[in-house]
């Protein structure tokens, strides 16, 4: 159970106000643990004075601690790091955007999730291919090998696959399995979710896991290529809009703020 209460008490110290606040992690992949710590993202929005000057801009804020007992890492970005990051075909901050675990909001927010959807295209399937491979060395070098790493991998060629297929974003595995039905992800889920002492695969596994992996990236080639998706973006103008009219309205807001004063 996510505690949104935290979440958004912590949301609401940011120094910066916010476009928008969502989970992301294991909580948004579908297999937190009891003890799976909460992984915060967003978008800030810089003072005008402070995006237009030659001063150091904090584009980019972290803010790892305990919170509640529990582990908390924030990540936010500025909104026009975060917006060409967008257009870099990034399907990481896709995922923070589209995040149904929603902490924080804004009308904005609800605006840039119409535009983003341009942002989608084709080659999106690199970023998940290649997030894969890191992932599958990464689990390949532990021994023994973690199911955690072995579920990152199904996740991220699940999403690719899924987004390839249907143009949309879906990061939570068990949600990507109710289609293609892989009769071997509830229980990793389930062995993730009960603790080390489960958590470890015996090599005859890893043989079977290698296969499918190399199954599902081929996969995952095949419906990129064949996929209907745009090759280019299509939402650059409206992102910039979208971008000038937030700054100003911030600005606007932070002269009548200091005119009360």
């Amino acid at each position: 159970m996510i505690d949104f209460e935290l979440l958004r008490a912590e949301a609401a110290s940011h120094p910066y106000p916010l476009l928008f606040a969502t989970v992301s992690g294991a909580h948004l992949y579908g297999f937190p643990s009891m003890d799976s710590d909460y992984d915060l993202r967003g978008v800030h929005i810089l003072s005008a004075e402070e995006s237009l000057g030659l001063l150091t801009k904090r584009e980019t804020i972290e803010v790892e601690g305990m919170r509640g007992g529990i582990e908390l890492d924030l990540v936010t970005h500025d909104i026009l790091k975060f917006f060409s990051m967008l257009l870099k075909r990034n399907g990481y901050v896709l995922e923070q955007l589209y995040s149904p675990l929603v902490v924080q909001s804004s009308p904005a927010y609800e605006e840039l999730k119409e535009i983003a959807m341009g942002c989608v295209t084709r080659h999106h399937s690199h970023h998940y291919l290649g997030f894969a491979a890191t992932q599958w060395n990464l689990f390949h070098k532990e021994d023994p090998p973690r199911v955690k790493p072995l579920l990152y991998v199904y996740r991220v060629l699940l999403t690719g696959i899924h987004l390839m297929r249907t143009g949309r974003i879906e990061a939570n595995l068990i949600t990507l399995n109710e289609s293609v039905r892989l009769p071997y992800i509830g229980e990793l889920v389930s062995r993730k979710i009960h603790g080390p002492e489960e958590s470890k695969l015996e090599t005859r596994e890893v043989e079977f896991h290698q296969a499918e992996y190399e199954r599902l990236v081929a996969q995952l080639e095949t419906d990129a290529a064949e996929s209907t998706l745009p090759n280019e973006v299509s939402c650059r103008e409206a992102l910039n809009d979208l971008l000038v009219r937030v700054r100003l309205r911030h600005r606007l807001a932070a002269n009548e703020f200091s005119n009360l004063g």
